[in-house]
């Protein structure tokens, strides 16, 4: 007897940029995953210009999900402020964890992470110093303070020079990763970069 397919994932991406006209690969990348089904975005800047984060809204589309995606650029080693007064005012003390938290336990965290750095500046011995899983850390005890699964990041570096055909390729990437996306313990496929 062949065993059912699991069942896609509900995924919500946190869109988390503050100049979304200025950029190339998180526009074409926010395109690319518009029409599919079991996939949410959230535009934080859009709903949020004022930063007036509705925590209670927040909270039930967490519950509503499987897998949260946080898909922003990389500014100054870590996300653009909307997204950090996101995480401090959503997952909250009692409710994300802590006593009497738990609400997120057992879903998925993946990052989407763009950068105008190129890879070999990330590491020892590049010009930041650091590898990106070091400069993300921050994110992944952060997940795992609230009892969910962080998966390795998606990440395109490099952004300011890549050309439009490699933008698209990328977008054209995410998007498949997304529509294909199952979960670590089904696929193991499932955590391979864009």
């Amino acid at each position: 007897m062949i065993a059912p397919l699991p069942p896609q994932p509900k995924i919500l991406v946190l869109f988390a940029h503050p100049y979304p006209h200025a950029s190339r690969v998180n526009v074409a990348m926010r395109r690319a995953i518009a029409d599919l089904p079991h996939v949410r975005v959230h535009d934080l800047y859009d709903l949020y210009p004022e930063f007036d984060i509705d925590v209670e809204h927040e909270q039930a589309a967490l519950l509503e999900h499987d897998v949260i995606v946080l898909q922003h650029p990389l500014y100054w080693y870590s996300c653009p402020a909307l997204l950090k007064e996101w995480i401090d005012s959503v997952l909250r003390y009692g409710w994300a964890y802590g006593p009497g938290g738990g609400s997120l336990q057992g879903k998925e965290l993946v990052q989407v992470v763009s950068a105008s750095s190129a890879t070999d500046g990330y590491g020892p011995e590049g010009f930041d110093g650091h590898d990106l899983p070091a400069l993300l850390l921050p994110f992944a005890r952060t997940a795992q303070l609230c009892g969910m699964t962080y998966r390795a990041p998606l990440f395109f570096d490099d952004a300011n020079t890549r050309s439009s055909d490699e933008v698209m390729a990328h977008a054209a990437a995410y998007r498949n990763w997304l529509r294909d996306y199952a979960r670590p313990n089904t696929a193991a496929s499932s955590d391979g970069g864009v």
